[in-house]
């Protein structure tokens, strides 16, 4: 188990090893992705568009089984349909949980 040293402590603030290169980078995580300076709104719209490119992906895949069956294979169209599934799945949690977020915000005040 890694456990963080005192040098990687200071206050509230404390350095993250980044362990995959697909996980959002900070100033001093190494490599950074393109744009790491994205708010969370933008986050979520490009998560939301990433969903519909996977619906959209499904669907062609499904209407071009029906139209040709030899120039798919069967397990891409459901391998792509399982994925679609499941990222709309995540995508509707998310959102759930954001509005959740916002209605006890709301509470509070």
């Amino acid at each position: 188990m890694n456990y963080l040293s005192i040098s990687q402590v200071s206050g509230h603030v404390f350095e993250l090893a980044r362990t995959d290169a697909r996980h959002l980078a900070g100033e001093s995580f190494g490599p950074a992705p393109a744009s790491t300076s994205q708010s969370f709104g933008s986050l979520l719209l490009d998560s939301i568009n990433n969903v519909n490119a996977s619906q959209l992906t499904s669907e062609a895949l499904s209407v071009q089984a029906v139209v040709d069956p030899e120039s798919v294979n069967a397990h891409d169209v459901t391998i792509a349909a399982a994925k679609a599934s499941m990222s709309l799945s995540i995508a509707k949690n998310v959102v759930d949980r954001v509005i959740q977020a916002y209605r006890e915000i709301q509470s509070v005040r």
